[in-house]
């Protein structure tokens, strides 16, 4: 029941789109009616407000860590261990990517499965940041960089714990992540995905 309990909470924390939420505040266009329409922090700089897209990228990232850690406190256990807090990181991401708040369309969850990766484990959330990274600074594409941290994160969080309930919660993020990316990756082989400026 207590697991029940988490998971449900965590699922509504991630509900709460800090694109949308942002834009409000700062009386910006919804994010959903221009450039890729998709809530999250690389379409809110598109509205020219770098503020902006900060503030949601810190929000989104914020809550993914925010339920791993409340899960951990009420479970007892560390982000990586047991049970409770992966499947509180999971349905924080999924609340992120279908929020029952928004009639279901919510971002790609870039930002939430970092904020989810950190809470795990800080050494696995900064490696897979640091692909990111990495990835942006050559090639100047958010999309590929986002693919890129999705398909190492796994590996990554064999690496540092092996078979563990964590490797597979950790891989269904990863997956999810790439299904939402689908149109990106048509773009990407296109050759028309837009580069970062």
């Amino acid at each position: 029941m207590q697991t029940a309990l988490i998971i449900l909470a965590a699922y509504l924390l991630g509900s709460v789109s800090f694109a949308i939420v942002v834009s409000r505040v700062l009386a910006l266009p919804d994010p959903r009616s221009y450039g890729s329409k998709n809530p999250g922090a690389t379409n809110v700089l598109r509205s020219g407000s770098r503020a902006a897209a900060v503030l949601t990228l810190i929000g989104d990232a914020a809550k993914g860590w925010l339920a791993v850690w409340l899960a951990s406190r009420v479970a007892g256990t560390p982000g990586a261990a047991g049970l409770a807090a992966p499947l509180a990181g999971l349905a924080a991401f999924a609340g992120h990517l279908f929020p029952v708040f928004h009639r279901f369309r919510g971002g790609k969850g870039v930002a939430t499965a970092a904020g989810v990766l950190l809470g795990f484990d800080p050494w696995l959330g900064l490696a897979t940041i640091a692909t990111w990274v990495v990835f942006v600074l050559f090639f100047r594409i958010s999309s590929l960089a986002a693919l890129a941290a999705a398909l190492f994160a796994p590996a990554y969080a064999w690496w540092l714990f092996g078979l563990r309930p964590l490797l597979g919660v950790v891989s269904a993020i990863a997956l999810l992540l790439v299904w939402r990316h689908r149109a990106n990756i048509g773009r990407l082989v296109g050759g028309t995905e837009p580069r970062i400026r």
